[in-house]
C-alpha cells in the first residue's frame, strides 16, 4: 500500500462547495463506482442496509434546492456576517454560495438507511448512524480519487418528508445526508488548518495529555 498516496487522500478531501463544476457532466458510472467502494465499509450487525438515491433530474434537484435554501439562506447569511473565525466566517459563505446553486449540480447523492432511525437510546442510534456513515465517508473518498468532489450536507433533513415527497422515499426509510456531487474546478487541494493533535487527545482519562 502506497502510504504517501492514502495520505493525501486522507488529508486533502475537502468539504468541495465553490469548486464544483457545475458545467461538466457525471456519468453514472463513476457514481456506481463510488458506490460499489462505499459499500464495502463496516455496518452495524452486519445488516447492509445502506442504500443511495441519485438524483439526476433537473426539476427534482431545483425542487431540493428551494427546499434546501428556504431553510438555510437567512441562517447561513447571518452566520457568514458573525462568525469570529475567519475560516468559520469562509465556510459559512461558501455554504450560503452552495445554498444559491444546489440546484445546478448535476448530480445530488442521498445515503439513507433502510429503516427509522427515532429510537431516542443512545446504542440503538450509535449502531444506525455507524452503519451509514462511515459507507458516507468513502463515498467521499472514492470521488476525490476520481476527480470529483462534495461535502456532506445536512440542512434539508430540517424538511426530510418534503424531500421524501418529491422523492418517493418511503416513511420507513432515514436519510442521512445530502451530497451535491461534480467534477471539481482543478485537483489540487490543500490539508485544512487543524489544532495540534496533541491538544485534542487525552491519555486514559479526560483532560490528560
Amino acid at each position: 500500500m502506497d502510504i504517501a498516496s492514502v495520505d493525501e487522500l486522507l488529508t486533502t478531501t475537502r468539504s468541495v462547495r465553490k469548486r464544483l463544476d457545475l458545467s461538466r457532466p457525471v456519468g453514472r458510472e463513476v457514481i456506481l463506482e463510488c458506490i460499489r467502494l462505499a459499500m464495502q465499509a463496516p455496518t452495524a450487525s452486519n445488516a447492509q442496509d445502506w442504500r443511495w438515491l441519485v438524483i439526476t433530474d433537473p426539476d427534482k434537484r431545483a425542487a431540493i434546492g428551494e427546499i434546501y435554501r428556504s431553510i438555510g439562506a437567512q441562517y447561513l447569511a447571518s452566520a457568514a456576517d458573525t462568525a469570529a473565525d475567519p475560516q468559520t466566517r469562509r465556510v459559512y459563505r461558501s455554504a450560503l454560495e452552495l445554498s444559491d446553486k444546489l440546484a445546478q449540480v448535476p448530480v445530488h447523492v442521498i445515503p439513507c438507511l433502510n429503516r427509522r432511525i427515532d429510537d431516542g437510546n443512545l446504542v440503538v442510534s450509535a449502531s444506525a448512524w455507524a452503519s451509514i456513515i462511515p459507507a458516507g465517508w468513502s463515498f467521499l473518498l472514492a470521488l476525490r480519487s476520481r476527480g470529483l468532489g462534495s461535502v456532506w450536507t445536512t440542512m434539508h433533513l430540517a424538511k426530510e418528508r418534503e424531500v421524501s415527497e418529491i422523492l418517493g422515499i418511503p416513511p420507513t426509510v432515514t436519510q442521512a445526508a445530502l451530497f451535491p456531487v461534480a467534477y471539481t474546478l482543478g485537483t489540487q487541494f490543500r490539508p485544512a488548518t487543524r489544532p495540534p493533535v496533541e491538544s485534542v487527545t487525552y491519555w486514559d482519562s479526560w483532560g490528560e495529555g
